[in-house]
């Protein structure tokens, strides 16, 4: 049994993590303006709606019925560059029919065309929003970090979101 001075540290233990994570959450939509919707785990995914290089726009509903796994990067950052061999497999092992990858490109068009020219992919590249709040931000990205993946159920539902360089086993066990 616990002594009652135990007890207390441990209420206050406690009270401190609960503080903490509500400080954390907290923080996390503080950079979110006003107004803006936050995509969060469990919830539906909201409408997404991006143009590819060619200017074609490709809508998240496009997909419905299918696992898709969204995946924002950059040309400049490297360890964006060094997932996409195991985002190109994946898309390839699971076809036209499974589940797919929508790459989404924060960066200059012109840069990913140079880039994608010299390292083609399988999936779709589309062009993110840059200005505030972008799209990576809106999709859970408080930190604008890159990579930053998004996986969204057949259902339409947010499943997970990494932040990092996906590798080839998170992949199957996302897929």
């Amino acid at each position: 049994m616990l002594s009652r001075d135990n007890l207390v540290i441990l209420a206050v233990a406690v009270l401190a993590a609960a503080l903490g994570g509500w400080l954390q959450h907290e923080s996390r939509l503080a950079r979110v303006p006003a107004g803006a919707v936050v995509a969060q785990v469990g919830e539906p995914a909201h409408a997404l709606e991006l143009p590819d290089l060619q200017g074609h726009p490709h809508r998240l509903a496009d997909y419905h019925g299918r696992r898709v796994l969204l995946n924002f990067w950059a040309s400049w950052c490297g360890p964006c560059l060094d997932e996409l061999p195991a985002l190109d497999e994946a898309q390839a092992k699971f076809g036209e029919n499974g589940p797919i990858v929508l790459g989404i490109a924060m960066d200059e068009p012109a840069r990913i065309r140079a880039f994608l020219d010299h390292h083609p992919v399988r999936f779709p590249i589309l062009l993110g929003r840059m200005e505030s709040p972008s799209t990576s931000l809106l999709w859970g990205d408080s930190g604008e970090i890159l990579p930053y993946s998004v996986l969204i159920g057949a259902d339409g539902r947010v499943i997970a979101t990494h932040r990092g360089p996906l590798d080839a086993a998170m992949l199957d066990h996302w897929f």
